[in-house]
C-alpha cells in the first residue's frame, strides 16, 4: 500500500509540472543575444589586450579621476577610509596573502577597474576613466610612470611584478591529449 501511494504522488507531481513546461515554451518573446549585445555589457579583455576598448590616460589623468569617482572608499591616497581597506597592493616584493595582489596581468588590473568600479556605480567609467585610474594605480604601486600612457596597445606591455609566479595550469597541455601533471584523470 504505500508503495502505491509513493507512486500516485510522484505520478501526480510530474503531471503538475508537466503544463509549467509546455507553457513555458509559448511566450513568443526574447532571444538569444548577438555577440556583439554581450561584448557591449560584458566588455573582457584578454592579457595580450585583445577586447580592450580605444581610449588612453595617464596617472596624472587617473589622479583627478580617483579623487573624483575613488577617494571616498579608497581613501585620498589609496590607503584606505574606516569603511575599507584601500587600494591593494600590486607592486611589493613580498606579496601579502591576498589573492587580489597577485595580479600577473595590467589588464586584469583595468578588467577589474572597469567592470567593478566606482563600488555604487560599477561600469560607469568611461573607457579613457578606466585607463587612467588603472594608470594612477599603478603608478602608486611604482610599477608606470605618471606620465606613461595606457592604452589598448601599451597596456598588455606593462609587466607586472608577480607574473612569474604563476604556474600554467597545464603547459603544452592541447585538448585530446593526456594530462600530463598527473592532477586530472586521464580521458578515455
Amino acid at each position: 500500500m504505500r508503495s502505491r501511494e509513493l507512486r500516485l504522488i510522484g505520478t501526480a507531481v510530474i503531471l503538475a509540472c508537466v503544463p509549467w513546461v509546455v507553457h513555458a515554451q509559448t511566450f513568443g518573446f526574447g532571444r538569444p543575444p548577438t555577440p556583439e549585445e554581450i561584448k557591449g555589457v560584458f566588455p573582457s579583455a584578454a592579457p595580450d589586450g585583445t577586447g580592450l576598448p580605444p581610449g588612453r590616460g595617464t596617472a596624472k589623468d587617473g589622479a583627478a579621476v580617483y579623487a573624483q569617482k575613488c577617494a571616498a572608499c579608497h581613501g585620498p591616497n589609496g590607503t584606505g577610509t574606516a569603511l575599507h581597506r584601500g587600494l591593494i597592493p600590486l607592486g611589493n616584493a613580498k606579496p601579502v596573502k591576498l589573492e587580489e595582489s597577485l595580479v600577473p596581468y595590467a589588464t586584469t588590473v583595468w578588467d577589474f577597474i572597469n567592470r567593478a568600479m566606482p563600488w555604487t556605480t560599477p561600469g560607469t567609467l568611461t573607457p579613457d576613466e578606466a585607463y587612467a585610474v588603472t594608470a594612477y594605480v599603478l603608478y602608486l604601486n611604482k610599477i608606470v610612470g605618471e606620465a606613461d600612457v595606457l592604452d589598448a596597445t601599451t597596456l598588455p606591455k606593462v609587466r607586472m611584478p608577480h607574473r612569474d609566479n604563476f604556474i600554467p595550469a597545464q603547459p603544452g597541455w592541447t585538448p585530446g591529449e593526456r594530462r600530463r601533471l598527473g592532477n586530472y584523470p586521464a580521458r578515455q
